[in-house]
């Protein structure tokens, strides 16, 4: 007979980006403890025409929580904070608006958990950057190709400029000659 443990086990959805922070707050539900929220404009599409998505977060952890409170006056300041994001288990909310001119209309917003933030820039200078880990994560590769500091200007904040942005220089690593087997069955191939 084997020992069975009673660990349970989770898989992980989470979602890397880079994005401004907006609405940073205090919620205080009435049954429960107080946590921090904040709205998550995230950077999508092309560096010539960036889109933003927005998502809705609780902040998740000790480190993230302490973070987004320093945060906090900065985005109140208007100042653009821009973060390197990770958010777990995104799922959608659909919601009916109560007042305005969408009166009555359903719609769907973000919604997340805030875990943890690699760097954060205030106005373009950097104010925080987490410190590396010895094994890196294994997410996406696109975060290995463009690392915090080789990105030389970042695009607008939402709503705010309509400013071009252009990529970070990424050179390729130099190509090595194909082996003779390699090279000649691809001659085969193309004839």
């Amino acid at each position: 007979m084997s020992n069975s443990t009673n660990e349970s086990k989770y898989f992980d959805l989470h979602t890397t980006g880079i994005g401004y922070l907006n609405r940073i707050r205090e919620v205080k539900p009435r049954k429960g403890n107080p946590f921090m929220a904040v709205t998550v404009a995230a950077l999508k599409g092309s560096t010539e025409s960036v889109e933003y998505t927005y998502i809705d977060c609780n902040v998740v952890g000790a480190e993230a929580d302490k973070l987004i409170r320093r945060c906090q006056e900065a985005v109140d300041a208007d100042k653009k904070v821009l973060v390197n994001f990770r958010i777990g288990d995104i799922w959608a909310d659909v919601f009916t608006y109560s007042s305005g001119p969408k009166q009555g209309q359903t719609s769907a917003s973000l919604k997340g958990r805030l875990l943890y933030i690699a760097w954060i820039k205030v106005d373009g200078e950097y104010v925080y950057q987490a410190p590396l880990k010895e094994e890196a994560p294994a997410s996406s590769e696109s975060q290995a190709l463009i690392t915090p500091a080789e990105i030389q200007s970042e695009a607008p904040a939402p709503a705010e400029s309509t400013a071009k942005v252009t990529p970070a220089a990424v050179t390729p690593s130099a190509k090595t000659p194909a082996k003779p087997a390699r090279a000649a069955r691809g001659q085969r191939q193309a004839a």
